[in-house]
């Protein structure tokens, strides 16, 4: 559930579409039940395909760029992540009169955590300080690298004032945009670049019988700065369970404080972007307070 510039659709999508598509590229998967699923986020519509299995397609070039990036590197990372991630077992192409490349995905099960629970923030904080380990340990060779996640916290800086400008009536901007340029002022990362998923936050795990099981929504997956992934210290965990995910990952100070700029920026995004998505505009406050609050 990445955050772009522009968050309405570019393509009309709807079950007959699915039905269309599925029919003339995929029709041993054609006589499966079709269903919407509510989404959290803006970038892609999903449809359930029978009991096992997703269908999800972009509705816009930007999430478009994303879908392929997924398709190539899914594979590659997941069989490597001790978490659930939703590796593409088809991949649809441009018909029906819709434009862009999908996926047909295993249905991972869960709620997404901003609707359900852990019931064990600690364990859940461990479970996501190795998800980052292990994902940070793959080779990141020929990885993708984005303007958009991962690079140099500063180039967030002008989409970042944007949304705190548009929060003004309901936000303390002037301590927001203090945190913010603190974390901008911190020494950048320059050390060889490490796989981010990128967009850390409760829409994007799934919890499972009270347990963390799962990560979904790769579009912001790049290869950078660390300090992104660390944002689920602040878009998910509490101020103690941080600390927990802190010292299981040994991170630095400038690092940490990257990281907390970057669940600033999630924050404001997501606040400022939210009209008609309850989900992500929760997400997006309950982020803003978290940081604003956090004294370490």
């Amino acid at each position: 559930m990445a955050l772009g510039d522009e968050a309405a659709a570019e393509a009309a999508i709807g079950v007959p579409l699915v039905r269309r598509l599925l029919r003339s590229q995929f029709p041993h998967l054609s006589r499966l039940t079709v269903r919407p699923v509510g989404s959290a986020g803006f970038d892609n519509v999903i449809y359930r395909l029978g009991s096992d299995l997703a269908v999800r397609l972009p509705r816009r070039r930007f999430s478009a760029d994303q879908t392929e990036k997924e398709h190539h590197w899914l594979p590659v990372l997941g069989p490597q992540l001790p978490l659930a991630v939703p590796v593409p077992v088809a991949e649809g192409m441009p018909g029906e009169g819709y434009p862009w490349r999908w996926t047909v995905c295993p249905w991972l099960p869960g709620e997404i955590a901003a609707l359900a629970s852990a019931a064990d923030m600690r364990l859940a904080a461990m479970s996501l300080a190795q998800f980052v380990r292990a994902l940070q340990a793959i080779d990141p060779a020929d990885g993708p690298v984005s303007t958009f996640r991962g690079g140099p916290l500063a180039d967030r800086d002008r989409a970042s004032r944007a949304s705190a400008a548009a929060l003004r009536d309901s936000l303390e901007v002037r301590a927001a945009l203090a945190i913010w340029e603190a974390a901008v002022a911190e020494p950048a990362w320059t050390r060889p670049g490490v796989w981010v998923h990128g967009d850390l936050h409760p829409a994007n795990l799934l919890v499972t019988n009270g347990e963390l099981t799962g990560v979904i929504d790769f579009g912001a997956l790049s290869v950078g700065d660390p300090a992104c992934d660390l944002m689920v210290a602040w878009t998910y965990l509490s101020a103690d369970t941080r600390q927990v995910f802190r010292d299981a990952l040994a991170v630095d100070d400038a690092t940490w404080a990257r990281g907390r700029g970057w669940a600033l920026h999630l924050g404001l995004m997501a606040a400022a972007v939210s009209v008609g998505n309850p989900v992500l505009g929760s997400i997006g406050r309950r982020v803003i307070r978290e940081v604003l609050s956090d004294k370490t």
